[in-house]
């Protein structure tokens, strides 16, 4: 309801409540859910807490329920959320202990991405976005840009890739014959993982 009238506001009033003298009680939105909307969200809050397990369980070699403060990116990404650098910060700061120990508890970890996966939080751009950014730099609209003339730009501009991303991104998108990029493919594959 809301979505289509907003105009309405957090909350509505029903008829007053017994012993409210004639007062009428507000009811939050956000606070009234179906059943049908309870089970949904507990099962999709179960499956993602089940995924990052999963995930986690990766780099907790030991299982000792915890892991390398550098892997949390990975797992992150690997769970289908894409924070820029700065964000992927922000979130390790919110996992960390108030004295950085260099690894990351998995009870922090389920916490914050538990959140970040239920919210919707950092979703990867639509192929047309990545489409459209290709086409930017394709200025001859040739449908291919040169891997080398690619990895100049995104090791120097803007949220700057490090050489080792750009020799993954390159050795999965890029031509190893004639060393172009032809995006359109590129970004098909992207979206079938």
């Amino acid at each position: 309801l809301l979505p289509y009238f907003p105009w309405l506001g957090s909350s509505i009033h029903r008829r007053p409540r017994r012993g409210n003298k004639g007062g009428v009680a507000p009811v939050r939105w956000g606070a009234v859910m179906s059943t049908f909307e309870q089970r949904d969200f507990a099962a999709r809050r179960e499956a993602a807490i089940k995924e990052i397990k999963a995930k986690f369980n990766l780099f907790d070699k030991d299982q000792r329920g915890h892991c390398d403060v550098r892997e949390v990116g990975t797992i992150v990404r690997a769970l289908g959320a894409c924070p820029s650098e700065l964000e992927l910060h922000d979130i390790i700061a919110e996992m960390e202990e108030e004295e950085p120990t260099g690894f990351i508890r998995y009870e922090k970890l389920e916490r914050v991405m538990t959140r970040v996966l239920m919210d919707n939080q950092f979703q990867r751009d639509t192929e047309e976005k990545l489409l459209n950014a290709f086409r930017v730099l394709d200025k001859d609209n040739k449908g291919f840009i040169e891997a080398e003339a690619l990895r100049e730009l995104l090791t120097s501009r803007g949220e700057k890739f490090t050489q080792e991303e750009m020799d993954d991104m390159l050795a999965f998108a890029a031509d190893t014959e004639t060393g172009l990029v032809h995006y359109e493919d590129y970004v098909a594959l992207i979206e079938l993982q």
